[in-house]
């Protein structure tokens, strides 16, 4: 049995690789795991596949359709809505497990691909999408990504050898790539956050796309501080960066609903940096691309609209981390559906007994 994972970008990765791991739990002699990017990653990603004896290709974006269709796959997992899924299906087996939880309508609009199955996170969204597109096949296994953060305690990172403080609170900002708040923070910011460990995590995007020249230099600069660690772009998991803060800071990131789920207190910042075409009476368009799970970020947490309240904010989430419990457990719920650890080994055994 041949399955292949389509890594279109590298932060795909993180929902495959407990998939992947759940795969090879299995001990099927007859198994065949490969990962297909189309660029090259880091060279630790490649060797830990190889440690795990999973194939790793990189291939051009425009190649992938030929190379699917010489191999001869059982299955072939997405990350996004991928059109090559149409030519594929005649042949073998297609699935989607969509590299996030939302807000954006790309969220629901991706059901529209003609991709195969599609694993979703809970019962809510389930009867939404089953609603939408009444002629897929949607499979209720969980959220794959988070499985790590419940099965494996040591996942957490180690503060000291990142030469940071295991006796003070650590702060996750992990913004994302647009619309970001990564500009509107002061150049000096750790500063007024000497007493925390500040993890900075932003968006795979942020670090490698001509664009954001700009928030590279800035998360450059930040992480020169005594009290700040840079994620390499090797590290692709937000899982060890969530598994050991205390306080997630992040503009309407579908995270947040990730970071709650292991019920801990976040932060929303709405100060964000808008392109011109987005703005005043143009940001109907920023609208538009927000699903209606955009009013969640209301009542999961503390909402700020400028920096200078990100200070107070962050005090009376580390001392009330409680008050927002409720609403954690019911939006988690609703979006992330059961955290068990067992998301991946529901979607293993779906692929494993499904096969063409």
């Amino acid at each position: 049995m041949k399955i292949y994972f389509d890594v279109a970008y590298l932060y795909y990765l993180p929902h495959f690789e407990p998939v992947i791991d759940a795969l090879l739990e299995q001990n099927n002699a007859t198994l065949e795991l490969g990962v297909v990017f189309i660029s090259s990653p880091p060279e630790a990603i490649i060797e830990s596949l190889q440690s795990k004896n999973v194939t790793s290709k990189v291939i051009n974006a425009d190649e992938r359709l030929s190379f699917y269709q010489q191999q001869k796959p059982n299955w072939v997992i997405f990350g996004h809505a991928a059109e090559i899924a149409e030519d594929l299906n005649a042949q073998c087996n297609t699935a989607l497990i969509l590299h996030g939880l939302g807000p954006k309508s790309t969220y629901y609009n991706a059901s529209s691909a003609p991709i195969q199955y599609r694993f979703v996170e809970s019962d809510v969204r389930k009867e939404r999408l089953q609603s939408l597109y009444p002629d897929k096949t949607f499979i209720n296994t969980g959220y794959t990504k988070l499985d790590p953060a419940v099965n494996n305690s040591s996942i957490k990172l180690d503060l000291e050898s990142l030469g940071l403080d295991p006796k003070k609170p650590t702060l996750l900002y992990s913004p994302t790539f647009y619309p970001s708040t990564i500009e509107n923070f002061p150049k000096h910011w750790p500063q007024d956050f000497s007493d925390y460990n500040i993890l900075l995590k932003p968006h795979y995007l942020s670090l490698i796309k001509s664009a954001y020249k700009k928030q590279r230099e800035l998360l450059t600069h930040w992480a020169s501080f005594d009290n700040v660690y840079l994620a390499d772009v090797s590290e692709q998991s937000l899982v060890p960066f969530m598994a050991t803060a205390d306080v997630m800071i992040s503009e309407t990131s579908s995270a947040l609903f990730e970071f709650i789920a292991l019920d801990k207190p976040v932060i929303i910042c709405h100060f964000l940096k808008l392109r011109w075409g987005y703005r005043g009476l143009l940001k109907f368009r920023l609208n538009k691309r927000l699903s209606d799970d955009y009013e969640l970020f209301q009542s999961m947490g503390s909402n700020i609209n400028r920096y200078s309240e990100l200070h107070d904010a962050v005090t009376k989430s580390l001392n009330g981390s409680a008050d927002y419990a409720d609403a954690r457990r019911s939006i988690t719920k609703q979006v992330v559906g059961n955290v068990d650890g067992h998301s991946s080994r529901r979607v293993a055994e779906f692929l494993l007994n499904n096969s063409a």
